[in-house]
């Protein structure tokens, strides 16, 4: 019978910001580290104890040592990203982690870098810069949106484009815009405050509405852009998913020479009459085998948002495959009786 070997290990941390990251929330971070080894790892004060197998223990000096990395580069922790660390080095992909660290897309106007924070994320980021156009297709809170955002106006800022223009389709009135009080700036901007915030963070208001003032950053809802030609743009559609065919269809053949289009949506928030086909899945299907187009997927482990966000769109899902399963049932229960 093999013995096991125990193995004790303190590590003492010298900064004491980087020891409260690590042991808010009551020290959660260290104890899903530690259940996900087998380990006994407590924290107090600025010291980390460790106690366990030899293997238990060296895993959860690794991960440690990889989430104080974190912290010193400026990465908000969080559950998801503890547990997607440990995920990574459980499959010998740790390198990857460094990728995302390494990877910078952009500085907010405060001077914070802006990295990818999951694998969906980092893949999305790599997709854009290969492609002339990127679908961005998955829940809410998996910075779909923010990511676009930031690598559209790092190249505007590196002089790659000339302008950014943000659409995004006004379902809720119906693109009937002129029923809509003030200039047509002032009808898009309730629809388009998502995307409007994300560039708020880059620029600064200041250099936010200079940029707008010389057309640098350009508004339009989705029905504008028919007969248009856009060239040398990063182009941002957001919540695609409520667009039709024909309105993508419109959309993606403005594309001109030196630009980029994200085209960004959520399949299960679909908000078109129950008649109406999304543009978004259609355009799916039809490009699927195009060269120079991008499709990325994000899941619940991309959300970036509370945890809690990601557990109520796990709830959902679950939900929503339940419902499928028991219809299909219930629709094979039908036929058989018919037969």
């Amino acid at each position: 019978m093999a013995i096991t070997k125990e193995r004790t290990e303190e590590i003492v941390i010298g900064d004491l910001q980087e020891a409260q990251h690590l042991f808010e929330r009551d020290s959660s971070y260290l104890k899903i580290i530690g259940e996900h080894y087998g380990a006994d790892i407590s924290g107090r004060g600025n010291m980390i104890r460790i106690k366990g197998e030899e293997e238990a223990v060296e895993n959860s000096l690794h991960v440690i040592a990889r989430i104080r990395h974190m912290i010193a580069s400026r990465i908000r922790l969080s559950e998801r990203q503890v547990r997607l660390v440990m995920s990574l080095i459980d499959q010998g992909k740790g390198n990857l982690l460094q990728e995302m660290e390494d990877d910078i897309i952009n500085f907010t106007k405060n001077g914070a870098p802006i990295r990818p924070r999951t694998l969906g994320q980092k893949l999305y980021v790599d997709t854009i810069r290969r492609n002339s156009i990127t679908f961005g297709i998955g829940p809410a809170g998996t910075g779909k949106t923010y990511l676009a955002v930031a690598l559209a106006a790092f190249a505007l800022r590196n002089h790659d484009v000339q302008r950014i223009i943000l659409v995004r389709p006004a379902v809720e009135a119906g693109e009937k815009l002129g029923f809509l009080p003030g200039d047509m700036q002032e009808k898009v901007n309730p629809y388009l405050r998502p995307l409007f915030d994300g560039l708020m963070d880059m620029f600064g208001p200041e250099e936010f509405t200079r940029l707008q003032q010389k057309g640098q950053i350009e508004v339009a809802p989705l029905a504008y852009m028919r007969g248009r030609t856009l060239e040398k743009s990063f182009v941002i559609l957001d919540e695609a998913q409520n667009t039709t065919v024909e309105q993508i269809k419109m959309f993606l053949t403005r594309l001109g020479f030196r630009s980029k289009m994200i085209v960004n949506g959520d399949v299960t928030q679909i908000d078109l009459p129950p008649n109406v086909r999304s543009g978004l899945i259609d355009a799916e299907r039809v490009l699927k085998d195009v060269k120079d187009i991008g499709h990325v997927h994000f899941s619940e482990d991309d959300v970036v948002r509370h945890d809690l966000v990601a557990a109520i769109i796990h709830a959902y899902e679950e939900d929503a495959r339940h419902r499928n399963k028991n219809g299909s049932r219930k629709g094979e229960r039908k036929e058989n009786k018919e037969g």
